[in-house]
């Protein structure tokens, strides 16, 4: 603390990163355990369900990428706009993203109610997985709408430092989701309704959300936040608009796209490697993200930060600060990943899966706690830095050169050549991580990385 003080440059350094980052923090965490209950009370249907459940959020991972990517683009204009106090380019800018992240959505919800099996069938051959995957996928996708609406405007809220509402929203969904997965999962004699198991979870994701998207519009148009605007306001996006956002914004959409076709692809590959491998791997991603939402936070946090500072023409300070950033995140990452280990010891009592698939959980974590530092450190430098600084291009190319170069082909010669086991196979995807680091590294020393996309 006292360091900072001695940096005028760095004035109120914690005190802003984590009065942005706590909420997000917050948020990210009520969602985890969203998506943790999800895979707890599923997995009282026993292995098939989880697997089932797992391959079915792949469409929405994967549409969750598409959205992620466009948004994130759109929130670079936003920051940057909110410190140079635009209002008029914020609102542009959400209209034009709450357009496109909704058509996008469409075609996923097209795919995922009308041909659930055959995307399934790109992940897997078990026929039991694929039948239950469908049951869910098919009732599911309804939410992505939905999702696309709430996601655009949670990152624009964000982007404008509204970070209060979507912790709400989500702890809303969270509760909600509870109930409705106790009710429709395993049925209720008291109101009359059968069990419903897969479809049951889905079902409740499709009303919580629902719920959230209605109370995040609402509230974001009657406390008039900035992004909210009239419909011509919204839509005043042109050509030449659309154009610069483009050129800015489309690396990141490719780029997360390309992410989440490399995140699916490892996910092929354990399901590949066995039900069971499959099975530990959605534990431990499930697991991991009781941790990891930290750095989503902090990650998303340091993005607003060096936006707004760059909007407004503070430039030196936000060379500051992304100088303190690359040394505190790797420290937390070392430290947060410790605590995988207390909560790998606890997993008997919590999934009701066969001793076998919590064995390789436990030591995927372990491998997962080794990688922390540079994943920390990667998230700052793609998420924070490069993109907040309009450097997407470098940021895209770091982000999945590494991965489909080396990780990929590393994975699956372990899983078809090698038949190695589960752990040996995710720390030969993790092998990216200490590359992109030394890129990212040497991008924030060349300071190549900061430009001003609104000017």
């Amino acid at each position: 603390m006292t360091f900072a003080s001695k940096n005028p440059l760095l004035a109120g350094f914690y005190k802003t990163l984590f009065s942005i980052a706590l909420p997000i923090i917050l948020q990210n965490l009520l969602q985890t355990f969203v998506n943790m209950l999800d895979t707890i009370m599923v997995g009282q249907l026993g292995s098939v369900a989880i697997a089932s459940v797992g391959l079915g959020n792949q469409i929405f991972f994967m549409l969750c990428m598409v959205v992620f990517g466009i948004s994130s683009g759109c929130a670079i204009f936003i920051a940057q706009f909110w410190g140079a106090q635009n209002l008029s380019g914020i609102r542009k800018t959400f209209g034009f993203m709450l357009v496109a992240c909704f058509l996008v959505a469409i075609v996923f919800l097209l795919g995922g109610s009308l041909v659930p099996q055959k995307l399934l069938a790109l992940y897997t051959k078990d026929e039991a997985v694929i039948s239950e995957g469908s049951r869910y996928l098919r009732l599911a996708a309804f939410c992505y709408p939905m999702l696309a609406v709430t996601f655009s405007c949670q990152m624009a809220f964000r982007s404008t430092e509204h970070v209060v509402l979507p912790t709400v929203t989500t702890a809303i969904s969270f509760g909600l989701n509870v109930l409705f997965n106790w009710i429709f999962i395993f049925g209720c004699e008291m109101l009359g309704i059968q069990a419903m198991g897969v479809a049951g979870a889905a079902l409740a994701t499709v009303i919580a959300r629902a719920v959230e998207m209605i109370i995040t519009v609402l509230v974001g148009i009657v406390l008039k936040f900035e992004a909210v605007g009239k419909i011509s306001e919204l839509l005043a996006f042109d050509r030449a608009f659309i154009k610069k956002l483009a050129l800015v914004g489309l690396p990141v959409l490719c780029s997360e796209t390309l992410w989440g076709l490399g995140i699916t692809t490892q996910n092929s590959i354990f399901s590949h490697a066995g039900t069971d491998s499959f099975s530990a791997f959605s534990i431990m991603n499930t697991v991991s993200q009781l941790t990891w939402v930290f750095f989503i936070g902090m990650g998303s946090a340091s993005s607003v930060i060096l936006g707004k500072k760059i909007g407004a023409g503070e430039e030196d300070s936000a060379r500051a600060f992304t100088n303190r950033f690359c040394w505190f995140f790797p420290l937390m990452g070392a430290g947060i990943g410790l605590f995988l280990f207390p909560i790998s010891r606890i997993l008997p009592l919590v999934f009701n899966v066969e001793p076998s698939i919590i064995a390789i959980t436990q030591s995927m974590l372990y491998v997962l706690m080794c990688t922390y530092p540079s994943r920390a450190f990667n998230m700052l430098i793609i998420v924070g830095v490069c993109r907040s600084g309009g450097d997407t291009i470098f940021a895209s190319i770091i982000d999945n050169g590494w991965m489909w170069a080396i990780a990929i082909p590393l994975g699956l010669a372990a899983t078809f050549v090698w038949q190695l086991p589960p752990w040996t196979i995710l720390l030969c995807l993790e092998s990216e991580q200490i590359l992109k680091s030394a890129c990212g590294a040497w991008r924030v020393k060349s300071g190549k990385w900061l430009h001003n996309v609104t000017n």
